[in-house]
């Protein structure tokens, strides 16, 4: 597994990381057993780099990777999480959580972008984790609340990081204009940004690619499946994409993808994985990953050897962007 630096830090990333929003609960159940296995594999398959929130099943996923983790060497890996959501009580419970994860719902989801917000944020994560530290801290979905998130929340970020509490610092969204602003004008060193530089939807090149390079900050991958549309090798009609039933065009349009991966012997979930990372400014792909075979197949499918052809194929068939860049990013190297 190779890795790769935030280029205004010392913090280095396996170019595959382990996203836990799924052992949290996400959309169905996942047992606690299933949970720490696939934490095991992904350490066993070389995967070093970890991401959590409060979000994740109201704390679920911080207890699980936190408890998975704890008897690792806390030096051979990085783990971010995020702020802007508190847990606090819930006075009217329901019964299950409303937003996605299968968890009780005795506690809910409080949006605060606030410096006591943030500190508090981060101390209870750490009280979920039993981890010391944590590596990265990223604002969680701070579309609504831009002026808070960029007078409060990334500042007092930029002091735990001048101190060395936490090493960088960045916010995450689907949002990639607004991800470019958090480059341009605040102290973020990456952000996290989902969806929007993958093999159907290259408008993060209009405007937070440029940035993390006019910078010289980073971007870390997620949501490279497009909500499912791109996980298998032959994309078929009524899957997602957007977390919306995909239109036919797009289907169509990632079958042509999948015809050309597949006349240069690859896969279209494997081109899915490989494709931003094809980029200078993208430093990680990560992705969610529920049991020992999601990590398995994720694994396989990182290693798998894609031509530059195919890129140049893609391209010149229409199916990319134009101005798509292919360049190697010499950062790469082995992870110890």
């Amino acid at each position: 597994m190779h890795s790769r630096t935030i280029p205004t830090t010392a913090v280095r990333v396996t170019e595959l990381g382990f996203g836990a929003s799924v052992i949290g609960n996400l959309y169905r159940t996942t047992s606690a057993e299933d949970a720490a296995a696939a934490v095991d594999t992904a350490w066993d398959a070389g995967i070093r780099y970890f991401d959590t929130a409060p979000h994740y099943g109201l704390g679920l996923s911080e207890h699980r990777l936190g408890a998975a983790l704890r008897d690792r060497p806390r030096d051979q890996y990085v783990v971010s999480s995020k702020v802007g959501r508190l847990l606090v009580p819930n006075d009217h419970p329901r019964g299950v959580d409303t937003e996605g994860f299968v968890v009780r719902d005795d506690l809910r989801r409080q949006w605060d972008f606030s410096r006591d917000g943030v500190l508090r944020s981060i101390e209870e994560t750490l009280e979920r984790t039993g981890l010391d530290r944590l590596d990265i801290v990223y604002l969680h979905d701070p579309d609504d609340h831009w002026r808070q998130a960029a007078d409060q929340a990334m500042p007092t970020l930029a002091e735990l990081r001048d101190q060395g509490v936490v090493r960088a610092i960045g916010a995450g969204m689907n949002r990639s204009a607004l991800l470019a602003r958090f480059l341009r004008e605040t102290a973020a060193d990456v952000v996290m940004l989902a969806g929007r530089y993958t093999l159907l939807d290259q408008s993060a090149l209009d405007d937070v690619l440029p940035a993390a390079q006019e910078h010289g900050k980073a971007v870390v991958a997620v949501g490279v499946f497009n909500s499912g549309l791109l996980a298998e090798d032959r994309p078929a009609e009524g899957m997602k994409y957007d977390y919306r039933a995909a239109p036919p065009a797009l289907v169509e349009r990632a079958r042509a993808i999948a015809d050309v991966c597949r006349a240069h012997g690859t896969t279209l979930p494997a081109a899915a994985i490989a494709f931003p990372l094809t980029h200078p400014g993208v430093i990680n792909v990560t992705l969610g990953m529920r049991d020992p075979g999601q990590v398995r197949r994720n694994a396989r499918l990182h290693q798998q050897f894609l031509p530059e052809e195919l890129w140049h194929d893609l391209r010149d068939q229409g199916l990319l962007r134009a101005e798509t860049p292919f360049a190697p990013d010499e950062r790469s190297e082995p992870c110890p």
